[in-house]
């Protein structure tokens, strides 16, 4: 948004003198488009965006088509490369951007669902989605329209039917998942790097290295009777790249009052809370999805794959996909096959491989909006029943003292002669899915008797302390979740509780103790104390981490050593098989050969001196937070401003996950990912809540609000949510139509 833009505006102020003599709202449109451009026009005037203090919009309207109209235009003036960027790569169309490489990711968007078939889908959705969908092109090209200075990189006109590639809100979704290697092998292309996906944030989703910060998210729920005020409290806490995600306040006059974290391109909140209920969804690991084994053949001069008894035919469809060459664009015609269990996306010794997964759009997008509307706990476990939100496990609080937490929501119902961890036989039915699991047979709690759920991606049968669920009571394949020290570091904090604040939940959102360094530290001064002639150097360090609280902070050194020894030691330690994530850190503290720690430390050490000229650095001198451009792949520079952070890795177990790299030509590590937006929320008489973004809500440079809560992120200190109107109209910098701004 530019700066012009947030001038105060007197609430006497009438909007009809601000539309006065605006250049927009004159220009003539494109010939032949008129009729259309005055029906957006006349649209926007009914639609007022508020501006609060921070840049965060707050939608008005009379309908919800109306509102997402408002809510995407407002989102394009925050950030339109990145709604850009997010369609071109739903939709296959990313290889006319970045060449034949991407061709892969193409094909497997399309091998789901083409471009006509995503058309089809639309036609056939209830008329209020369709309404929605609609409002999503309108206020996206309208904005298109009214901005002839923004220059899109291929889309120059949205369709109502694009939101269909792109329901559920998570990062790339489900189809993310499968992987692009197989699809390039299978369909005769060559091996490269993977494409960027939508949530990629500077690292290819491929890419695997020890500074990679693992990918998830913290929901926390907490009855009144352990609260101060009798209030429920809510936490949510999404860990995703930065930026992905801007914050939105979306109100209709038809029920629609939503506040949270919203991608870049959707119309719904994704994670968030209205004035009765919050919903916070962490990523699930449970086993959604899986590959099957064709046997195919030519009968008769047609393709067919064996099923039982009979054969079916292989459906084949002709997909011409195009790919940027230079400044030209080449095309290539591909045959996408698929068969009942899914489309082929590999092979195995001469077998196709079907991927079988969640994929229906239309109810999956209808879930993800009904779900924002909700009142209370039989309306969203009504919404739950629709059951397509396949890789999110979801945490829930409201108004009534109701608090829940929901493992997955879409699971195959399988049989448990067949081990679904492999590819499975195509050819026998008794393979097949057998439905889908009800919801009551899944993994939940409602109501626990300790008073408080929670989630850190970790395993379901310790979200409640010892109110958890029984893993004996379900199959390996609807929890197969490994605990982690996110979750180990949520009980801890939780479990005995009593007393909870607004203010005290979010500082425990923030504790910076560190329990993945439980065994591994203590474990390496127990092997350096058992070395003869150590140097006094190593000595010292030994020292330094002997003293330590096993707590990050910016000036401590034994952070620094303990981060880069723990990243050392996953690069070139000898990793037993069959650990989990967690158990091999202990393992490394516990577990591994004493002169095997003693060696990585040393070489730690090694490299801190040559990198830095000594290794006592504070942790706040590496661990930075940095924004330069509004690109999507964010460039970083160690002569440029930045800000020092505390907060160490999700790995480590920090709630406040700050996901920290090198990036080419750096020494200093700057944050690309983890605690992205967070949000307090406590449901009294009225609700009253708390907000944060990673760095602003515009993506332009030139915005006031580019950066501004940088400051406040890496000092923990968060903003007062505007819900209310009054609040907002109070906090007021600019109010506006659509493109009048």
């Amino acid at each position: 948004m530019r700066c012009a833009r947030f001038f105060l505006i007197l609430s006497g102020l009438l909007l009809s003198g601000c539309m006065l003599n605006n250049p927009k709202m004159t220009a003539a449109p494109i010939p032949g488009a008129v009729t259309e451009f005055n029906k957006w026009q006349d649209r926007a005037s009914r639609i007022e965006i508020v501006r609060d203090d921070f840049g965060v919009p707050h939608i008005y309207a009379k309908t919800d088509a109306d509102a997402v109209f408002g809510l995407l235009y407002a989102q394009a003036e925050d950030d339109f490369p990145r709604i850009e960027q997010n369609y071109i790569w739903a939709i296959g169309r990313l290889a006319e951007v970045e060449g034949e490489a991407a061709l892969a990711s193409d094909i497997r968007a399309r091998l789901f669902m083409t471009l006509a078939e995503a058309e089809a889908a639309y036609a056939i959705a209830p008329d209020w989605l369709q309404a929605l969908c609609q409002g999503f092109a309108d206020g996206l090209n309208f904005y298109l329209a009214t901005h002839p200075d923004v220059a899109p990189k291929l889309l120059t006109r949205f369709e109502p039917w694009m939101p269909l590639f792109f329901s559920e809100g998570s990062i790339g979704g489900d189809i993310e998942q499968v992987s692009l290697t197989g699809i390039r092998a299978f369909y005769g292309l060559p091996a490269v790097a993977a494409a960027q996906g939508p949530g990629a944030g500077g690292q290819a989703l491929a890419q695997v290295d020890q500074f990679e910060e693992p990918r998830g998210s913290n929901g926390i729920a907490i009855a009144a009777k352990l609260t101060r005020h009798g209030n429920p409290l809510f936490l949510i806490n999404p860990h995703t790249s930065f930026y992905f995600r801007g914050e939105a306040h979306v109100v209709s006059e038809e029920g629609l009052n939503a506040y949270g974290g919203v991608t870049w391109g959707q119309f719904f909140i994704y994670q968030g809370f209205n004035e009765r209920t919050g919903w916070m969804h962490t990523s699930t690991r449970l086993d959604f999805m899986d590959e099957f084994l064709e046997d195919v053949s030519h009968q008769a001069g047609a393709l067919v794959y064996r099923y039982g008894d009979t054969f079916k035919p292989v459906t084949q469809i002709q997909e011409t996909l195009s790919y940027r060459v230079g400044e030209t664009q080449q095309a290539r015609t591909l045959t996408l096959n698929r068969t009942d269990h899914g489309p082929i996306t590999g092979e195995i010794e001469g077998q196709w491989v079907a991927t079988a997964m969640n994929w229906d759009p239309v109810p999956a997008l209808m879930q993800s909006v009904i779900r924002t509307k909700q009142q209370g706990l039989a309306g969203f476990r009504a919404m739950l029943n629709l059951r397509r939100n396949s890789s999110n496990n979801t945490v829930y609080a409201d108004a009534d003292d109701n608090i829940a937490y929901f493992h997955g929501n879409f699971v195959p119902r399988r049989n448990p002669n067949f081990d679904y961890t492999k590819p499975l036989p195509g050819w026998n039915p008794a393979a097949d899915w057998q439905g889908i699991h009800a919801l009551d047979e899944l993994v939940y709690l409602i109501n626990p008797a300790n008073g408080w759920v929670q989630n850190c991606n970790s395993t379901p049968f310790t979200a409640a302390g010892s109110a958890s669920p029984d893993p004996e009571d379900y199959p390996v394949y609807m929890a197969p979740d490994a605990e982690n020290f996110r979750g180990i570091h949520a009980v801890g904090l939780l479990d005995g509780a009593q007393d909870w604040t607004l203010e005290r939940l979010l500082k425990a959102a923030y504790d910076p103790y560190l329990p993945g360094f439980e065994r591994l530290i203590p474990g390496l001064v127990s092997a350096l104390a058992g070395v003869d002639g150590l140097s006094p150097e190593a000595r010292a360090a030994a020292a330094e981490l002997g003293a330590w609280d096993l707590s990050s902070s910016v000036d401590s050194i034994a952070m620094t050593l303990a981060h880069f020894y723990g990243l050392q030691y996953l690069a070139a330690g000898d990793r037993p098989k069959g650990l989990s994530d967690m158990a091999l850190i202990n393992h490394f503290g516990v577990g591994s050969e004493p002169s095997e720690r003693v060696q990585v430390f040393t070489e730690t050490l090694q490299d801190l001196t040559q990198r830095y000229g000594d290794w006592r650095l504070p942790w706040g001198e590496v661990n930075r937070l940095q924004r330069l451009t509004g690109d999507i792949l964010q460039p970083h520079d160690d002569a440029q401003a930045s800000l020092a952070v505390g907060f160490g890795s999700g790995r480590w177990g920090a709630l406040a996950s700050f996901g920290a790299k090198r990036f080419a030509g750096t020494q200093k590590i700057y944050g690309a990912s983890g605690n992205s937006f967070v949000a307090v929320v406590e449901f009294g008489d009225k609700v009253r809540a708390k907000s944060l973004l990673a760095g602003g809500q515009s993506g332009d440079p030139s915005s006031p609000h580019f950066f501004d809560q940088a400051n406040l992120y890496a000092e923990g200190r968060f903003k007062e949510v505007a819900y209310y109107r009054s609040d907002v109209l109070a906090r007021a910098q600019m109010i506006y139509h659509p493109g009048q701004e």
